[in-house]
């Protein structure tokens, strides 16, 4: 029975990495390539335009015109690359790109199912696993709180359930009962889906164990790539390795140094010296990165608690070799069941952690077993969800996190009264009480009356929506200037999170660093927090129908994370009259928007001018018929202007004022307009009206006339951010 249920995940492992490799590659553009070292490998260096998230020494597939050649990538540093090809691609290359393929780690994972089924002790452990006892072993009578009964569970239990709502102490509780068993000298894995998550919770096991004077160096270690920036330097590999080698540390540092300085050099002028002194200093790296390795396994194997996510657990002999007392699965409801299984193989005991009213794995492919089994979480698939808490399932009941007024919603139509308020809430009352919405937790800030806005980003499919985004950064800079350091913007849409991220990075990325402002989908904020939160729904016209994203059967999670994450302030910027008009009533979306206008403040857009204090220098807010701003904007023009106009017809005055910029004139139309000449003209409805003045200036609202959709107070608004401006033009699909 097991072995056939090993088999069906092997199988739909294989369909999805069948799937990634036709579509799942991870692009990114490399430039100014130049030949350092040939024979029977031929080493490049590269310049790239973006930060590649890849780990060095990754196996990476290059393309030079059209030809695809396995290749590894030896390092990533700044803007410069260094790749080992077993092909010669010439001494100079102008352009290519390089893919990670993301199906080496599910081939890695297939390799630890096949251990498992040629081993009768591990398939045992993945049985208790998918087939719970309803039968509990700890003494019920002498549980003494949430900890302590956790700490009963997993001594006397092969497998523990833990069902963990956002706020609840997940990670308090989960912490405490490592450094339980730590102290009791039982050896524990600590794993997730995410770096983040690994961070936070082997931090609060090492500071739980500092405080009470358990802490041992070398006893508690976070294995692999560390991501918060905060995690305490005692429980990193690099410290340890520090302190007692540290030659060799110093000498990877200074190395590291000399070849971060001489790509510097090799991107401004390319020198044949310089290339033999990187090709140098990369062999030295790498011989000394295989001494490391050797340190490395001393103190993996000495440690008592050690913390890393799944996908190194499945990857690196270090710890799927070993044998745990107890592993500890946070995030679970994310990870793949047979990821969980494979964790449930390297225990005698198990804590599955996580919360299935939140996210589920993401799997690309429609098969009923990569259904099943990669893109159901692991509560469900193991059968402890339902009416009735199944005897393995923990619940955790009290919420912390959250003001009283954004609980409210989801204790309720997503927990099902299952989750309360504990009193302490009432302390988030002070956040609630400052500027922007003072005295108010949960606002509904409405974009009705604003304009048509949402369109479909037109490289990628994603929605963005430029208005909506705009009033998120203005809550933003509002919340920033009156005191909040905590801040996070939210949004179902990958393409709207990168122009929001787009926007902060270019002028708002001092007061980003300062705040901890982090811009992001719903996928990637789960399990972080924040004092204020904006969620930007971005559906919108003049869009036939809401998103699958937020009407499919995944949006009651989505929109659970969403507000989960808030503290003290959520603001949702929603266009609530197209909800109610596109989506059933039924759907979330829609109650929390009936929630919203009933219990907490409904912000319209007639009161843009009291909210809105204070103007960025380059997002500013105008009066759309108050022409002298833009009229001024346009007698600085260099090269080109590209407007958009969504009205009937172009105004007479309107009109006169472009004449003079004809022959810079770039129109989106659905007509020729009379008495003017651009150089372009494109016979189309543009979606919006909009001004761009040599991707320098963008005026949104502007040529105002009889625009569509719009009430009064006519608004415009003033963008002055060139980057910005061109990766929004290109998303618009309009020619620059």
């Amino acid at each position: 029975m097991m072995l056939n249920m090993i088999k069906d995940w092997q199988t739909a492992i294989n369909i999805e990495i069948a799937q990634l490799k036709k579509y799942g590659h991870t692009k990114y553009r490399i430039t100014n390539g130049q030949l350092i070292k040939s024979g029977e490998i031929f080493t490049y260096y590269f310049q790239t335009t973006a930060t590649v998230n890849i780990p060095v020494k990754t196996f990476i597939t290059l393309c030079i015109d059209e030809v695809e050649e396995k290749a590894q990538l030896l390092s990533s540093e700044g803007i410069g690359l260094v790749i080992e090809s077993p092909r010669s691609f010439g001494e100079f290359i102008h352009e290519g790109y390089i893919s990670h393929d993301p199906w080496e780690l599910l081939e890695e994972l297939n390799v630890r199912l096949d251990e498992i089924k040629k081993s009768k002790r591990k398939r045992s452990r993945v049985n208790r696993l998918m087939n719970p006892s309803v039968n509990l072993r700890h003494p019920i009578e002498q549980i003494k709180g949430n900890v302590h009964e956790l700490v009963l569970r997993s001594k006397y239990n092969p497998i523990t359930f833990v069902w963990g709502p956002p706020g609840t102490g997940k990670t308090y509780t989960l912490a405490r009962v490592a450094a339980n068993k730590y102290i009791k000298n039982k050896k524990v894995l600590i794993l997730s889906q995410s770096n983040q998550a690994v961070d936070v919770l082997i931090n609060e096991v090492a500071l739980f164990l500092l405080k009470k004077d358990k802490f041992l160096e070398g006893h508690v270690i976070r294995y692999g790539t560390n991501m918060s920036g905060v995690l305490l330097k005692e429980v990193t590999i690099d410290h340890l390795l520090h302190k007692s080698h540290p030659s060799i540390i110093v000498e990877k540092t200074k190395l590291s140094e000399e070849r971060k300085l001489l790509k510097q050099d090799l991107t401004t002028s390319f020198s044949q010296r310089d290339t033999h002194d990187l090709l140098t200093i990369e062999e030295k790296l790498t011989k000394l990165t295989e001494k490391i390795r050797r340190k490395e396994e001393h103190l993996i194997k000495d440690a008592k608690v050690i913390a890393t996510t799944l996908a190194k657990a499945a990857t690196d002999p270090l710890i799927y070799e070993q044998t745990f007392d107890l592993v500890i699965v946070d995030e679970a409801s994310m990870a793949y069941v047979p990821q969980i299984a494979f964790a449930s193989s390297l225990g005698k005991r198990m804590i599955v952690c996580g919360d299935f009213k939140q996210l589920p794995p993401i799997a690309a492919t429609r098969h009923p077993l990569v259904e099943k089994w990669l893109k159901e979480d692991v509560f469900h698939r193991c059968g402890v969800v339902g009416e009735k808490l199944h005897p393995q399932l923990f619940l955790l009941r009290e919420q912390r996190r959250m003001h009283p007024a954004i609980s409210a919603f989801t204790n309720k139509y997503i927990y099902e009264s299952r989750v309360v308020d504990h009193p302490c809430t009432t302390q988030r009352v002070e956040l609630s009480m400052k500027k922007p919405f003072q005295h108010h937790a949960s606002i509904l800030l409405s974009s009705i009356g604003s304009g048509s806005y949402c369109l479909t980003d037109n490289s990628s499919g994603s929605r963005i929506n430029i208005w909506n985004l705009l009033l998120s950064f203005q809550v933003i800079q509002e919340a920033y200037v009156n005191g909040f350091r905590s801040i996070g913007y939210v949004t179902p849409y990958r393409a709207q999170a990168s122009l929001m991220n787009g926007l902060l990075k270019e002028i708002f990325l001092e007061q980003s660093i300062e705040a901890n402002i982090v811009a992001a989908t719903v996928h990637r904020f789960q399990g972080s927090e924040r004092d204020v939160m904006v969620f930007d729904s971005v559906d919108s016209y003049p869009q036939g129908r809401a998103g699958y994203l937020l009407t499919g059967p995944n949006s009651e999670r989505l929109l659970n994370v969403a507000m989960t994450r808030t503290r003290g302030k959520f603001v949702h910027v929603c266009d609530q009259n197209f909800f109610k008009a596109r989506t059933k009533r039924g759907k979330k979306i829609n109650q929390l928007i009936e929630h919203q206008q009933t219990f907490d403040r409904v912000v319209n857009h007639q009161e843009i001018g009291h909210w809105i204090k204070h103007h960025h220098d380059h997002i500013q807010w105008k009066h759309a018929l108050n022409k002298e701003a833009v009229i001024k904007d346009l007698t600085k023009v260099k090269k080109q202007i590209v407007i958009g106009y969504e009205g009937e017809a172009l105004s007479r005055e309107w009109t006169n004022i472009l004449t003079k910029y004809q022959d810079k004139l770039t129109i989106y139309f659905k007509s020729e307009i009379k008495n003017l000449k651009p150089t372009q003209l494109f016979e189309e409805i543009a979606p919006f009206s909009f001004i761009n003045i040599d991707n320098k200036i963008l005026w949104i609202g502007q040529p105002f006339d009889k625009t569509k959709c719009i009430e009064p107070p006519f608004v415009a608004i003033r963008i002055e951010a060139p980057s910005f401006i061109q990766q929004f033009m290109g998303m618009l699909g309009c020619s620059f």
